[in-house]
């Protein structure tokens, strides 16, 4: 099964998506509600995806995309955000996130992406 950390500062946004993908059979072994928890969550529990926020108090996702390539340049991040202005748009495009999807997104389309990522990562 793969596994996932989901990680935005809405505790609802968190338990839907948490749902949807353990509904698609993607085991969310870790939630966080910042930045920061996402590397602390990455460090430890080494999952197949990241599904991250971009805004969020303290430790925006930005912060943790960029931490996170630190740990892991092939690590997959999956970015789900609203935010459309162009300074975030210019910083996501250097940290080069695995995909960006918009809210609200359509969790077909990023179940589709979740499997790419995985069947990449599969050595040949």
């Amino acid at each position: 099964m793969r596994t996932a950390i989901v990680v935005d500062d809405d505790i609802d946004t968190i338990d839907v998506m948490t749902e949807l993908l353990e509904i698609n059979e993607i085991e969310v072994i870790g939630k966080g509600y910042n930045g920061l928890e996402a590397v602390e969550l990455y460090k430890k529990l080494g999952p197949d995806v990241v599904f991250l926020d971009v805004m969020m108090p303290e430790y925006d996702g930005i912060y943790a995309l960029e931490h996170i390539r630190k740990v892991n340049h092939d690590a997959s991040v999956i970015v789900i955000t609203g935010d459309t202005t162009q300074d975030s748009m210019n910083k996501l495009h250097v940290l080069k996130p695995s995909a960006i999807f918009y809210k609200p997104m359509e969790i077909d389309t990023v179940i589709r992406a979740v499997n790419d990522l995985v069947l990449e990562a599969v050595p040949t």
